[in-house]
């Protein structure tokens, strides 16, 4: 398939994070077929049931080209139009997996070996699949990872911090209000002295942002709620700490600030001859950490457009991004070899 069709394809299989079995055993039967041939090995990575990661490797791989087979809800299919492939995860990132692999076909026609293909489940949600790849390390020195950044090369990418705020309350007639407390009324009282924290800046990754993202509780309309929860997510741009106690102090005795997940922000290194760009979004590179090498992040299509329904990427910089991906394979290749 050329980077078009092969996009398409994998559109068109559901993955909704924790749901990539078929997927996974897509890529698995496409990569073994392309192995055969070239002499490359293949492996699922347990993660869970029915989940995995899938490595193909030619040699021992000295550059390993990376990114996640996992997409946010909800699932639509592919489409495309003159000038662009549509569907859930086509920039994010179904769009970078078919670059890739059509990289890889470029550089094997080229003889040239050394690198792998690592496709990860999880990342939409705890990067699981990174954990679990993270430790079983085969010896590669860089790390290119792959999200939407227009096929600039990210400089730095901002860090994650996950808390689900938690209320509680008891339950009472709703005609009878003195009689209950209300958690929803706490949790409220909770969300808005948060929204009023002065969150830290950086000079090259801009300020921290605060996303409320989910609000449940309650049983009934006449019911004085007993419980409810919200869930929260900071993006940082340095120590995590000022955040933690600055948020935890809003908070009070309101509710319980429980962090869920934390991933600190990562400044990447240049290479020459590539544009640059700086990104607010989180990815898998912090969780990998060294184990896979020196990391680099750089990905077709544009991060605006994932996670909406009118998430696409340009057919245009899915042929460049083949291509960019395979250049930096050489070039990365070259610059180990040269010591």
């Amino acid at each position: 398939m050329n980077v078009i069709e092969l996009t398409r394809a994998l559109v068109d299989i559901e993955s909704i994070t924790e749901n990539e079995g078929k997927v996974g055993s897509y890529l698995h039967d496409y990569l073994s077929r392309m192995a055969a041939g070239t002499g490359g090995c293949v492996e699922k990575m347990d993660v869970g049931p029915n989940r995995f990661n899938v490595l193909t490797y030619w040699d021992a791989p000295t550059i390993t080209l990376s990114t996640h087979m996992d997409t946010v809800p909800p699932f639509f299919p592919s489409r495309e139009d003159s000038e662009f492939v549509w569907g859930r995860g086509a920039c994010d990132a179904k769009g970078i997996i078919a670059a890739m692999v059509t990289a890889a076909e470029k550089l094997l026609g080229e003889k040239i070996r050394n690198f792998a293909l690592l496709f990860v489940v999880g990342e939409e949600r705890n990067s699981a699949g990174a954990a679990v790849a993270a430790r079983s390390p085969r010896g590669s020195k860089y790390l290119v990872n792959g999200e939407p950044t227009e096929n600039k090369l990210a400089l730095a990418s901002k860090g994650t911090l996950r808390f689900e705020l938690i209320a509680r309350g008891k339950m009472a007639h709703s005609a009878y209000p003195e009689l209950g407390e209300s958690a929803i009324e706490a949790l409220l009282d909770a969300l808005e002295a948060i929204r009023r924290v002065a969150l830290p800046s950086d000079g090259l990754l801009g300020p921290s942002t605060l996303n409320i993202g989910t609000i449940s509780g309650g049983r009934a309309p006449n019911v004085i709620a007993d419980a409810a929860k919200a869930e929260i997510l900071v993006r940082v741009i340095g120590d995590a700490e000022p955040v933690r106690d600055a948020l935890s102090r809003a908070v009070g005795t309101r509710a319980e600030l429980k962090e869920v997940l934390s991933i600190p922000p990562i400044r990447f290194q240049s290479v020459d001859g590539l544009p640059t760009a700086v990104v607010s979004f989180t990815t898998d590179v912090p969780v990998f950490g060294s184990s896979w090498g020196e990391p680099l992040l750089l990905g077709p299509g544009t991060i605006h457009l994932a996670h909406t329904a009118e998430e696409r990427v340009p057919k245009r910089q899915l042929s460049e991004a083949a291509a960019v991906y395979a250049n930096m394979v050489k070039s990365l290749l070259a610059r180990v070899q040269g010591g």
